[in-house]
């Protein structure tokens, strides 16, 4: 009876113990940002690069007025990839379509559509279609930095690409979800080390 005591009051005050413990949600008004990621410049090779536009749908933009200053930045990424001949292949949401790609950046006739939610590359033909066509690079633009963009670069790290993110070309609802995904892309395993960071202005072919 004594022993059965003395067990329970070391498992009470075990649990105050725990329950005293900070977590990172009391800390959380307590973290600092670390340092900003440098940006580099991005030498592409038309040949062996694919750039990514995912989810530049009518809906995904109009809701985000961080989205909105993206498009003439992309738009004019998407003319130089096209000028060079690189690659270009686009993604829509579950509920989107081609149609509904904004006019600035709509597909050619030709270029590759895929449809999935955060990682295009699950449960679609993207990377059979990329490494079928000698792609070992992919530039990955587009709407949201927490979702497709943040999806789409692990999936594209973790079979065999080379991931390039201009971080003027993707955004969110919040500036502190783009500050995380950038700060994922950089320091979380499966695309350290794997990934660029970098400007749409700074990525030439």
């Amino acid at each position: 009876m004594k022993r059965s005591l003395l067990a329970l009051l070391i498992s009470a005050l075990g649990l105050f113990a725990y329950a005293e413990d900070p977590t990172i949600v009391d800390d959380w008004g307590t973290v600092q940002a670390p340092p900003a990621p440098a940006l580099v410049q991005v030498q592409a090779d038309p040949a062996t690069t694919a750039l990514l536009l995912l989810d530049f749908e009518e809906r995904t933009v109009g809701s985000r007025p961080r989205a909105l200053a993206t498009v003439p930045r992309v738009q004019a990424l998407l003319a130089r990839s096209r000028a060079a001949k690189a690659l270009v292949a686009y993604s829509n949401t579950g509920g989107g379509s081609p149609e509904t790609i904004l006019s600035e950046l709509k597909p050619l006739p030709g270029e590759h559509v895929v449809k999935a939610s955060v990682d295009k590359f699950f449960g679609t033909d993207l990377e059979a279609f990329l490494k079928g066509r000698g792609i070992k690079q992919v530039i990955i633009a587009g709407i949201v930095a927490e979702g497709a963009v943040l999806g789409t670069s692990i999936g594209a790290s973790l079979r065999g690409f080379r991931v390039i993110v201009p971080v003027d070309g993707t955004a969110s609802s919040s500036m502190y979800a783009e500050q995380y995904v950038a700060w994922h892309l950089m320091n979380a395993p499966g695309v350290r080390g794997n990934v660029s960071l970098t400007r749409t202005d700074m990525i030439s072919f």
